[in-house]
């Protein structure tokens, strides 16, 4: 600095001239100077830095920019507007803006050769680093290029960091992120930003800002990232507070229209955190169910894995109520349950009464649609052939209406074992029936069949 003074005419220079070749060690001292070195420096600077040597800095080499810049972080509080500051970062980020600068030194991979600065700038504080980077996205610089800086930079302070440094870091570095495309970082690092900040005390808005920039990639975590380890006054194993957090977000995110594939992506991790949670213990039977309607109906193409989850809740939570195993299979579709899992629901004594008598109803209506199909692929043949059939027909037409009056029976306990004998015995009936059609078309002569011409291939396919 001594040696940039005593370059200008004037005092200084009559002060500082004649002595600086005869010693290194020299001190000037002023008494009752405002604010003391920090101020003489700062106004040093502004004195040799006028205007006029400022248009020269666009000429200043990379070094010497970055020296210039270490030097106003040193200088200027975080606060400070300074003309020599924004000069300089105007100036650091046109040149990454343009890559006019090659990397000083010989690189022979792409993404060092791109990424050569990342060093360079890890000297810089955090809150120049905010300036730097939000210039940088006002000029279009890569987004994907300014996360990973960002994560390098953070990985490196934290070496020596304190608390409090931490805290800032992390917050500056969340608010950046939300600035950025979000295909320029990936669930992943969120998911690690998050790891690192619960540890921290970093504040609530915080915490939101980066839970939805996680709820908007949310189909494209795994189960792994989701098993986050809930605080221990919660009780339960996991953070499912969290999750659900994150589904809403995924839904904000999306605002009003969100594509069908991620959304059925979004509904297998659940169901698959749903299979994970349920064998907790301490989990309540509100959270649980809270998670299961989490989704709408249409989210899941099957309502298998979610069965699945229900029954091990259930069979983990004995003790539950009517009322609470009511609500949490509410969410159950029984027309999006495969035929395995009906006849499972059906004859399983942890749900609910009701819905075994449900699951019956909708089994029922499939196979007496089933049965109509039926009808009306005899009534197409000749009435000859099938004339004893369609007696069979009726015979088992009105058994089926027989069985469905009793599901009419007073919903009482004494006569629930009554009810379901009823519903397999009609169920064993009508899937006796559809052998015996199988069996008796098969045995229609083929000259039959090759009357209808092409018209055969279209055939209902029997009992498959």
């Amino acid at each position: 600095m001594q040696r940039t003074l005593a370059s200008f005419p004037g005092s200084f220079k009559k002060l500082f001239g004649y002595l600086m070749d005869e010693t290194k060690d020299l001190k000037v001292l002023f008494h009752d100077f405002e604010d003391g070195a920090e101020g003489f420096e700062l106004v040093a600077a502004r004195f040799c830095y006028n205007k006029k040597s400022l248009d020269c800095i666009s000429f200043w080499t990379w070094s010497e920019l970055l020296v210039a810049l270490k030097e106003c972080q040193d200088l200027l509080s975080a606060s400070d507007s300074s003309l020599i500051l924004e000069k300089i970062l105007d100036c650091v980020v046109t040149r990454l803006a343009s890559l006019v600068v090659a990397s000083p030194c010989t690189c022979s991979s792409e993404n060092t050769r791109i990424s050569w600065w990342f060093e360079d700038l890890l000297v810089l504080k955090i809150d120049l680093i905010d300036k730097v980077i939000r210039m940088s996205i006002s000029r279009n610089i890569d987004h994907a290029m300014i996360s990973k800086f960002l994560l390098c930079y953070q990985r490196s302070r934290f070496l020596t960091a304190t608390p409090t440094e931490k805290c800032k870091i992390m917050e500056v570095m969340i608010n950046l992120l939300s600035l950025l495309d979000r295909s320029s970082f990936s669930c992943k690092l969120l998911f690690g930003i998050f790891r690192v900040v619960s540890s921290l005390k970093i504040s609530s808005h915080h915490k939101s800002i980066l839970e939805n920039l996680i709820g908007s990639q949310l189909d494209r975590a795994t189960i792994d990232f989701l098993l986050v380890p809930s605080s221990r006054r919660k009780g339960y194993v996991y953070d499912v507070n969290l999750v659900l957090r994150l589904v809403k977000a995924f839904y904000i995110e999306g605002r009003c229209f969100v594509l069908a594939s991620r959304l059925r992506k979004v509904a297998s991790l659940v169901d698959s955190y749903l299979v994970e949670v349920a064998a907790d213990c301490h989990l309540s039977p509100s959270k649980f169910a809270a998670l299961v309607l989490a989704l709408p109906d249409d989210a899941r193409e099957s309502h298998d894995r979610l069965f699945q989850a229900i029954d091990i809740y259930l069979e983990v939570h004995g003790g539950l109520c009517e009322a609470k195993k009511m609500k949490i299979c509410s969410a159950l579709n029984y027309a999006k349950l495969s035929t395995d899992a009906l006849k499972h629901l059906a004859r399983n004594p942890k749900f609910p009464s009701r819905i075994a008598i449900q699951v019956f109803i909708n089994q029922q209506s499939k196979l007496e649609k089933l049965f109509e199909d039926k009808t009306h692929l005899v009534d197409t043949f000749s009435s000859s052939v099938f004339a004893e059939e369609s007696i069979d027909e009726k015979v088992s037409s009105d058994q089926v209406l027989v069985y469905a009056k009793r599901i009419n029976l007073p919903n009482k306990a004494e006569h629930l074992d009554v009810q379901l004998q009823a519903m397999q015995c009609t169920i064993t009936e009508l899937e006796k029936y559809c052998g015996i059609m199988q069996t008796q078309i098969g045995n229609i002569p083929r000259t039959r069949l090759s009357s209808l011409g092409n018209n055969a291939r279209f055939l209902p396919k029997l009992c498959s």
